[in-house]
């Protein structure tokens, strides 16, 4: 099963939470309370993410976290590659080089195509698109995406 890891997904939550207040700044107890989430992990989770540059945090008594920048300019890449690391389905994707056996291998084009497409959803969908509910049409596309880039 291909999947993202329990952190990341936990981290698209805290997201979506700090995006839902938008011009407020969000305590992390109030983001561990609305996201159901031990208030150990979202501390962890909103570390890695303010070293990604996708939250700005602020002491005090009044302090907590807010968006670094509009949740429309953040994409669930951002949010992915900041817990994750570069996005790659596997290592011949991420760069050349990456494999020894890159020279003979006879399905780093397709794994490349399917990292495209992959890498191009997750870049599309934004933190704001995550707060509203998905139409179910969204999955077709990318898998009509996929199937006419083979096909050619």
């Amino acid at each position: 099963m291909f999947r993202v890891s329990r952190l990341t997904d936990y981290a698209t939550v805290v997201m979506t939470c700090i995006a839902a207040h938008p011009s407020d700044v969000v305590s992390t107890a109030q983001i561990a309370e609305e996201a159901h989430l031990e208030l150990p992990t979202v501390s962890k989770l909103l570390k890695s993410l303010g070293h990604a540059g996708l939250v700005d945090s602020f002491r005090g008594v009044n302090g907590g976290y807010r968006l670094a920048r509009p949740a429309q300019q953040i994409s669930l890449a951002d949010i992915v590659e900041a817990i994750e690391g570069p996005l790659g389905m596997t290592e011949c994707t991420l760069g050349d080089g990456q494999c020894e056996r890159e020279a003979q291998c006879g399905v780093r084009g397709s794994w490349q195509r399917i990292n495209h497409v992959l890498d191009n959803a997750l870049r599309t969908m934004s933190l704001a698109d995550m707060l509203r509910p998905a139409p179910p049409a969204v999955a077709t596309v990318a898998l009509n995406e996929l199937k006419g880039r083979t096909a050619s």
